[in-house]
């Protein structure tokens, strides 16, 4: 450990090595189904998978560039999927292999990605300084928003609300009304680069994830979304940027936890109510992991530049353990 102590660990499994889902750099990864993702990369294209079996079931080429971000609805069969590009794209699971429809606008490449729960509607934010509102079945763009220096990183839908969460490098949290397409809320600014953000199922809480250096910055901040508004915990561990942040669905931790992934190629998960580390993984020779997603309750995906994409199982037994299964 950094701190100098060891920790005693018990035998390893080796991973189960699938054939790779992307060549080169994975970019993003979301959960679809009980046992589908979908995941983008730097290849241009876009997969689903079963993640049970690290089979490829479809894949999406229809982008110019990387693809920087994919998301779907739940229980919906469309899938949508963000470039450097400068568009967006939505895919029919059971379709055509081209994309259903296209969602062009933004000036530079789209960064932030949200569909609301009933999938009739698409947020996309942008370099470009602005936040987009798209009507999913005709294509059409029903609002735009421009905040100088608002470069998005990531958007999020808060389940059950007309609202959305987005992060910047203006290191600011912001929460939209997604009716009118306005600034609901501004959290107070960070030190550093929000990178990414995630919303509890219950609603009530949201997560930042910071960007950072030699152990500065890179931490993730737990929101408080329906009272105080108030900052309420971080979570300091991670020794450079850190990229992704999830709720977990409640599981195996006995506490709601969460989890996120860096640059410095670990993932972690805390107890979201102490900010207590419960357990670390090192995917050695990963390189920066770039993107998480929760399956279930003891299941977590992990996104990579250089290995494609980890599947990782969490047990309880005497304390949390966070192991990798299989890669893909």
């Amino acid at each position: 450990r950094a701190d100098g102590s060891v920790e005693e660990t018990g035998p390893v499994r080796a991973a189960q090595q699938h054939g790779p889902t992307h060549t080169g750099a994975v970019t993003s990864v979301a959960a679809l189904k009980p046992d589908l993702c979908v995941s983008g990369g730097r290849d241009k294209s876009v997969a689903v998978c079963s993640w049970r079996s690290g089979a490829a079931l479809r894949r999406f080429v229809g982008h110019e560039r990387e693809v920087t971000k994919v998301t779907s609805a739940l229980d919906s069969n469309r899938v949508f999927s963000a470039s450097r590009d400068k568009t967006v794209m939505m895919w029919e699971l059971h379709g055509t292999s081209g994309p259903s429809q296209r969602f062009p606008g933004h000036d530079l490449v789209v960064t932030g990605l949200a569909v609301s729960p009933d999938a009739s509607q698409l947020c996309t934010g942008s370099r470009d300084n602005t936040v987009c509102k798209w009507d999913t079945e005709t294509g059409e763009c029903l609002g735009r928003a421009a905040i100088s220096r608002n470069l998005v990183t990531h958007l999020c839908w808060v389940p059950g609300e007309p609202y959305l969460i987005q992060t910047s490098e203006d290191k600011t949290i912001r929460i939209w009304d997604s009716r009118e397409l306005q600034v609901a809320h501004v959290f107070p600014a960070k030190q550093h680069i929000q990178t990414c953000c995630d919303v509890s199922q219950d609603g009530r809480y949201c997560l930042s994830s910071s960007s950072g250096s030699a152990g500065e910055g890179s931490e993730a901040t737990l929101w408080d979304l329906r009272q105080t508004r108030n900052r309420v915990r971080e979570y300091k561990g991670h020794f450079q940027t850190t990229t992704s942040c999830v709720f977990l669905p409640q599981g195996p931790a006995l506490a709601p936890s969460i989890a996120t992934s860096s640059y410095d190629s670990t993932v972690k998960v805390w107890d979201r109510d102490t900010g207590a580390c419960l357990a670390t993984l090192c995917l050695e020779g990963s390189g920066p992991l770039t993107s998480l997603a929760a399956c279930d309750s003891s299941t977590l995906l992990c996104a990579s530049f250089n290995s494609g994409i980890h599947v990782l199982q969490m047990s309880d037994h005497a304390g949390l353990a966070l192991e990798e299964v299989a890669a893909f």
